[in-house]
């Protein structure tokens, strides 16, 4: 029996969860795919597509598709997730809260929160894993109205769609994301956190995000930190 593109996507999903399919590893044809469960290959490039924007596979030149490495999806490759699949979380990706609280916010922080530094704010520190996996560490920074609608995100639980959670909560979309990015070393917890053994300094990617509501008010601004190895992908609209 023909099988559909989710249940395709389900089955490569499941091997490259299960380390059958290791990074690096060239995926079969979308011809051999096609003949293997009966289905065209357009069915099978649908499901290709799911397995690509989850950031399981990547297109090589001159290979074909082959399964990732680390990658840090962006906010937009979230949300749709979110809206497909009601988790903010890609295939094989976990989250595990390392720590939770109120904060003053530091220079960075209170000026895209447009804030006073100093000023209290949410933070919530969790670490983002594919398998067994570190691919990055989080710090989210939410305002005081944020925190009214969704007094959960003081607990230290991932809930997998923060965000979206207190868009919905507010009632009002998200818009847009400002991404800022730079270079500094590891600091000795990130090193611990995302498995980094090399010794003396060094340099990791830091993400910063300012995420807008469509009123203008900003839902949340995180730091993200990831090692070398780490590929932080991004994709916009040009239209």
């Amino acid at each position: 029996m023909a099988q559909g593109y989710a249940e395709i996507a389900a089955h490569f999903r499941q091997q490259i969860q299960d380390g059958v399919l290791q990074p690096g590893d060239t995926m079969p044809s979308m011809r051999e795919v096609s003949e293997r469960f009966g289905v065209a290959q357009t069915t099978v490039n649908r499901a290709f597509r799911v397995l690509k924007t989850e950031g399981l596979t990547l297109p090589k030149a001159g290979v074909g598709t082959v399964v990732a490495g680390p990658i840090s999806n962006n906010i937009g490759a979230r949300v749709a997730l979110h809206a497909a699949t009601g988790s903010a979380l890609g295939g094989g990706e976990s989250s595990r809260i390392l720590e939770v609280g109120t904060v003053g916010a530091d220079e960075l922080v209170a000026s895209r929160l447009d804030v006073a530094p100093g000023t209290p704010v949410h933070m919530r520190r969790r670490v983002v894993s594919r398998g067994s996996v570190p691919v990055h560490m989080s710090t989210s920074y939410y305002p005081a109205y944020v925190m009214a609608v969704t007094p959960e995100l003081a607990e230290p639980v991932s809930t997998g769609a923060s965000r979206e959670l207190a868009a919905e909560r507010l009632g009002v979309a998200q818009d847009r994301v400002l991404y800022e990015f730079m270079s500094r070393h590891a600091t000795e917890a990130e090193k611990e956190t995302l498995g980094i053994t090399a010794g003396g300094p060094l340099p990791v990617s830091q993400e910063v995000r300012t995420v807008y509501l469509a009123d203008e008010r900003i839902v949340e601004v995180a730091i993200k930190v990831a090692n070398g190895s780490t590929i932080l992908r991004h994709s916009m609209s040009l239209r």
